[in-house]
């Protein structure tokens, strides 16, 4: 985001980065930084950061985890027995998903605590803000607005999402996620859920890159260039996947509407069972 009053080291980078001479990084910033200063902003910049990074990771790994009910039934079983800890531990312990949700949705809380320091605290700062933009018409500062209402949007119905998984660790499966998305009437909030948190991920990722000086190169503007290409490839990738997936849910919990509550079995644990009884 470009602040609305910038500091003159900040004049400065700006007018460089513009030119193409010096990439406007943290690090640029951090080394004209005058003697004497707190250093708890760049400290919550960096932790900001660092939560952000890690929740983008996280949702990724999610989608690659939630879009294994498209190879098969028992490929999402099987990851979902996984993460309980039934392959090494003997038998599922859900709790152990609880605990991964615990720490994700304590991360999510904390990177939302830091990234508010930066939204308007009150409607006059909101109209300045919005006037700043329309006036800069910058692509930079009009994502960054989007992070904003993205995250705002994520800080409820993420929270809900969550709060599912932590207190019903045990309904992870095809039929039991398939049911919740379609018998439990979620699947309009999992459709705007998946919307906000990908932009909201792809965007903040791309901002990321430019703020830490990654894959920079010796043409700022081209590595700008890039870099949005490829958060655009992102963004369409897993929002795709994600719509994919979701409709592969829905369509498993329509069929399965009649025994909504019925546990899945795999074939490999129900066959003995179906072999004994003739």
């Amino acid at each position: 985001m470009t602040p609305l009053n910038p500091s003159p080291e900040r004049h400065d980078l700006l007018a460089a980065s513009t030119t193409g001479t010096t990439p406007l990084t943290v690090a640029s910033v951090a080394s004209r930084a005058k003697p004497g200063k707190s250093r708890w902003p760049a400290r919550l910049d960096l932790l900001q950061s660092l939560t952000g990074l890690l929740l983008a990771l996280f949702l990724i790994a999610h989608m690659a985890f939630v879009s294994s009910i498209l190879m098969s039934h028992d490929a999402f079983y099987t990851v979902a027995r996984f993460f309980e800890g039934a392959y090494f531990l003997g038998k599922p312990y859900p709790i152990l998903v609880s605990g991964v949700v615990a720490g994700v949705l304590a991360l999510f809380i904390g990177h939302a605590w830091l990234a508010l320091r930066k939204f308007p605290a009150g409607f006059r700062q909101y109209r300045a803000f919005v006037a700043h933009k329309s006036r800069l018409r910058h692509g930079d500062t009009s994502l960054w607005w989007l992070q904003v209402w993205t995250g705002f949007a994520l800080f409820f119905m993420a929270t809900v999402h969550l709060y599912q998984m932590l207190m019903n660790p045990s309904l992870i499966g095809p039929y039991e996620s398939a049911d919740r998305v379609w018998t439990g009437n979620l699947w309009p909030l999992y459709l705007l859920l998946l919307f906000a948190a990908e932009l909201h991920a792809s965007v903040g990722l791309y901002r990321l890159a430019l703020k830490w000086g990654w894959f920079d190169s010796g043409n700022p503007n081209r590595s700008r260039r890039r870099l949005r290409w490829v958060k655009h490839g992102l963004s369409a990738f897993f929002i795709t996947l994600g719509l994919v997936t979701l409709s592969a849910y829905i369509d498993l919990g329509r069929a399965h509407a009649e025994h909504a509550g019925e546990r899945y079995v795999p074939a490999s644990q129900s066959a003995p069972a179906a072999s004994g009884r003739h």
